[in-house]
């Protein structure tokens, strides 16, 4: 998942050690089916999609599998959606429009967990460098689940009403495939949905463990550069120079007064410097300085302010040090970015619901917002303003945390290259017996029907 990398089960204000070990799902018939499909087919599905990852808008492979698993159960396919993205539509009668999605794309990484079926393959990322590539961010349980949930909802086509609208969806690592998606005609070409609901596998919960946040849960993220012009010359005689090293540091300084002094302590966002560039020997004064920012917020006028500061702030420091008007920094934000994702609360209370109705109240936490991204945020917010939720499923045994907090350790991260869930069975069953659930949830047939 795009630039959220929750550090630890703590950031999610969720205590393990409250949390069940293991989910005690009901043997009913949903769960019976579900756990059946997983040694018939999901399994061996699962393992490809793990063994085989494709980087962003390369997802040529993987959406070709997946849309043929879909166009088996009778959806009908379309396929180079967005560039790779697939879209399936099957149509049951009266009622809502459900989106549900899954994202498809790998990651740049080398894969080192030691599975049997671990990536070895390697992909040109889109800046052209080859890399080993691995499903680090367990989009592969995504997909899987997605067609687990597809396959048990084609079996009760009599249990709900409405059409379905399963998306495939490229490039989430960049945060640029559910908006090519709907630039492409998503909205228009297929049924507009009534409501958008995903999931997401997350390392530090525990398996057999829901969350979810109601209203704002995750951020939006933007990517800026400054770029700090200056008068280079010899270190020797800094007085006939302005120093740009200098000049950013002092623009580092001032940036923190957007949250600490300009934001409301209950509002929250971030402003990181992760990078600072500049010079290229010890007695050299350098004519220009690079700053590359991550900022995030939940508002739009909160991320308008803190955008429009580091603005003010770096002139202000560039007037300060006596540079004209012309040598002030030059500010380029990112045009992409990623929104904050909103959950709806109605549509987050109702889909909660279910999930407490099927694996019991203590197996689905509410927990606390981050400041990570994700571009699922996107399909929400357009003209038509579609209710969306997204939930997180656990990744890890409750058994293997216990481990890792005994050793003072945590676990590894979505995007570390020794993620992978130690359960996948536990983690993709739980998921497409939610996502089916949800799903039957809000198709429910009108009484009468």
């Amino acid at each position: 998942m795009k630039r959220h990398l929750f550090a630890a089960t703590a950031v999610l204000g969720l205590t393990l050690a409250a949390q069940p070990a293991v989910l005690a799902q009901s043997e009913d018939a949903l769960s019976r089916a579900i756990a059946a499909d997983y040694d018939a087919h999901l399994e061996a599905l699962y393992q490809h999609f793990h063994a085989h990852p494709e980087l962003s808008h390369q997802e040529v492979e993987t959406a070709a599998r997946l849309a043929g698993e879909l166009r088996a159960l009778g959806f009908e396919v379309t396929e180079q959606v967005g560039g790779t993205g697939i879209v399936a539509v099957m149509e049951n009668g009266e009622g809502p429009t459900l989106m549900m999605r899954a994202d498809m794309d790998g990651l740049p990484v080398r894969e080192q967990t030691g599975l049997s079926y671990a990536s070895t393959d390697t992909g040109v990322d889109h800046r052209g460098v080859e890399n080993p590539t691995m499903h680090a961010c367990a989009h592969d349980t995504h997909m899987t689940a997605l067609v687990g949930a597809a396959r048990q909802l084609v079996e009760r086509t009599d249990d709900w009403s409405g059409t379905l609208v399963l998306i495939g969806q490229p490039a989430e690592e960049l945060g640029e495939g559910a908006i090519a998606m709907i630039e492409d005609g998503l909205f228009e070409r297929f049924p507009t949905p009534d409501f958008n609901i995903s999931f997401h596998t997350f390392s530090a919960i525990p398996t057999g463990t829901i969350t979810y946040v109601p209203g704002y849960a995750m951020a939006n993220v933007d990517s800026v550069d400054i770029y700090v012009r200056g008068r280079g010359g010899h270190g020797a005689y800094p007085h006939t120079t302005k120093d740009p090293i200098y000049l950013a540091s002092m623009i580092v300084v001032g940036l923190q007064s957007l949250i600490s002094r300009e934001l409301s302590p209950l509002e929250p966002g971030v402003v990181t410097v992760g990078a600072f560039n500049a010079g290229a020997k010890h007695n050299i004064i350098s004519d220009e300085a690079h700053l590359q920012l991550t900022v995030r917020s939940y508002s739009d006028e909160t991320r308008n302010h803190l955008l429009t500061g580091i603005q003010r702030i770096a002139n202000a420091q560039a007037e300060a040090y006596g540079l004209t008007e012309a040598e002030y920094p030059r500010i380029e934000i990112e045009e992409t970015y990623t929104p904050a994702l909103y959950n709806n609360p109605d549509l987050a209370s109702r889909a909660v619901g279910a999930l407490r109705a099927r694996f019991g109240n203590e197996a689905v936490v509410e927990t606390d917002p981050v400041m990570g991204g994700e571009d699922f945020s996107q399909y929400h917010r357009t003209e038509h303003d579609i209710p969306t939720f997204m939930f997180w499923v656990g990744g890890t045994t409750q058994a293997r945390l216990d481990e890792y907090t005994a050793n003072g350790q945590v676990p590894p991260s979505n995007h570390s290259p020794f993620f992978a869930p130690d359960d996948p069975e536990g983690t993709i069953t739980q998921a497409a017996e939610a996502m089916t659930s949800v799903a039957l949830d809000i198709l429910a047939p009108a009484e009468g029907e």
